[in-house]
């Protein structure tokens, strides 16, 4: 993984940080399936975006698993949810609470970060998709801009509808249990090619009674696009941090 850690400093050059000596929030940020760990940092400007409010950044690679336990690979899935947690409350002096902890991510982040606050809503607050592959009960076939064997591997021969991999059985799942669910926000440009996903995620969480907030406007499935949105993401995550920044 990839860490970023507010800085507690009386200046840094072009950075305005705000960290303080309390246990700052965190925002776990998925990367997408042709990614690393390394990526957002690599392409956005991440660490200046979260030393200007504060927060700690935790940045996993799961190489191109969509964040599960695949059926012939490796335990992504309790990696994420299980071992990574466990790891950064052992390592890092962060903020255990619900209310100060997030996860984002872009494509399949986006769909990594939408099914970890599904899966587990006790643990966030709120929970962003930036150009989510959603739709992935659609997806696992030849769907998608990518060799079909590889959800093959991850998923077996029986796909994603109707298990705890496919978003939309999840919110349906939600809405029948009276589940608590984190903030949801979905963006995604409208010339992007997973638009569609995020449409009818929106359209299914609408049908279930489910909450969510889209900001749907121009853009395509690119760095531009999502260095861009990651601002917006952290402003809406964290608004009381945004708002003293702004005064």
């Amino acid at each position: 993984m990839t860490v970023l850690l507010p800085q507690v400093a009386d200046a840094q050059i072009g950075v305005h940080a705000t960290a303080t000596n309390a246990e700052p929030p965190t925002l776990y940020l998925l990367h997408g399936l042709s990614d690393d760990d390394t990526i957002w940092t690599r392409h956005t400007s991440i660490e200046r975006y979260a030393a200007e409010l504060g927060v700690a950044v935790i940045m996993p690679q799961v190489h191109r698993s969509f964040y599960a336990d695949e059926v012939h690979g490796n335990r992504y899935w309790t990696f994420l949810s299980e071992e990574l947690p466990a790891l950064v409350a052992r390592f890092f002096r962060l903020s255990p609470r619900r209310e100060d902890t997030s996860v984002a991510g872009l494509s399949m982040g986006g769909y990594g970060a939408i099914k970890w606050a599904l899966r587990q809503p006790e643990r966030f607050a709120a929970a962003a998709s930036l150009s989510g592959a959603l739709d992935m009960a659609r997806r696992t076939g030849d769907n998608v801009p990518a060799d079909p064997a590889i959800f093959r591997r991850i998923f077996g021969e029986s796909g994603v509808a109707g298990t705890s991999d496919d978003l939309f059985w999840l919110i349906d799942q939600a809405d029948e249990r009276g589940v608590d669910l984190p903030r949801l926000l979905v963006c995604c440009g409208t010339e992007d090619w997973l638009y569609p996903d995020s449409l009818a995620f929106r359209d299914t969480c609408a049908t279930a009674n489910v909450e969510v907030s889209t900001d749907f406007g121009p853009g395509d499935h690119d760095w531009a696009y999502w260095d861009a949105k990651i601002q917006d993401v952290l402003r809406w995550m964290f608004p009381e941090r945004s708002q003293r920044l702004s005064q």
